[in-house]
């Protein structure tokens, strides 16, 4: 039996795992009362059976003050020999505010003030759970799908974790650097299917603009030198403990080279299953809907 406590800060998606968890049949509670954590420990071996094979409970900062005691009643279930794993969501700040203002909800420990001041006094509770937690998901990129994937792969299918997701995103220079970019590499010394007028409609995800670019002995080059350093830089990442990576490629207006280059290098990386990797064009659309605005 597997007994996973599903914690994190308010907002990364705590109630969105425990949910992915139940469909996958696990026995799920939530916010239990820090008292009873070793009791209910102490009550797994009854409950297991052919309907109860694998036990989530989830705690956060709805705990209050109880929080303060869960340190050592972890110390306590270990040297009981009670076997647990910690699964803590995490996720940046601007997300994180963000998604309150969405939602319209308070924080909970934000006592009717500002969310990020709530945020920060979370996270200094928080920290110690972080620190003790098996796996960290970092959700600030993440789709829900991409979420249920990573929970499935390390909850139901038991492969092996690893705490990095990294993003390979393209974008146009004219609309701006994204933001969370860790790495920026600029494609516009490709040629571009802009000035090839049967090509300039269409974007990098069709293969006439994807093989024209791709053709390019300069390209292909690039590719395999881009290729070889993402490889050697992600494990020296993940050494640092960083979460979460992403490498933004950029052309002019995010709609041919970029795309094409960000495809190519998703396609190599992804099959690398010791980490996570998404897709993402932020800017592919933009000279459309411009267009259809300005008319």
């Amino acid at each position: 039996m597997r007994f996973v406590i599903v914690t994190g800060v308010s907002g990364a998606g705590k109630t969105a795992a425990l949910k992915m968890l139940e469909d996958a049949n696990y026995f799920c509670v939530d916010n239990l009362p820090i008292p009873l954590l070793e009791k209910f420990a102490s009550l797994m071996p009854e409950i297991h059976g052919e309907d109860v094979q694998n036990v989530a409970l989830g705690i956060d900062a709805r705990s209050g003050r109880s929080l303060d005691e869960l340190e050592a009643v972890l110390d306590r279930m270990k040297k009981a020999g009670y076997e647990f794993e910690i699964l803590f969501l995490d996720a940046e700040d601007s997300v994180l505010v963000k998604r309150y203002k969405e939602t319209r909800r308070s924080h909970p420990l934000a006592m009717g003030g500002r969310v990020d001041d709530g945020i920060r006094l979370e996270r200094e509770k928080m920290q110690f759970l972080k620190k003790r937690a098996d796996y960290i998901i970092d959700t600030s990129h993440l789709l829900t799908r991409e979420l249920k994937q990573e929970i499935e792969r390390i909850f139901v299918a038991n492969q092996d974790f690893c705490n990095m997701m990294v993003s390979v995103l393209s974008f146009g220079f004219k609309y701006g650097i994204p933001a969370d970019a860790d790495l920026v590499f600029d494609v516009r010394f490709l040629p571009n299917p802009y000035y090839v007028d049967e090509l300039r409609p269409m974007t990098g995800m069709d293969d006439g603009v994807f093989n024209y670019v791709m053709n390019c002995d300069t390209a292909r080059k690039f590719a395999d030198k881009l290729e070889d350093m993402i490889n050697f830089l992600i494990p020296n990442y993940v050494k640092e403990g960083k979460t979460n990576l992403v490498i933004a490629i950029g052309c002019t207006g995010g709609k041919h080279r970029s795309v094409t280059l960000a495809r190519e290098l998703y396609s190599r990386l992804s099959g690398n299953e010791r980490y996570g990797f998404r897709l993402e064009h932020r800017d592919i659309d933009k000279d459309r809907l411009l267009k259809k605005h300005e008319r």
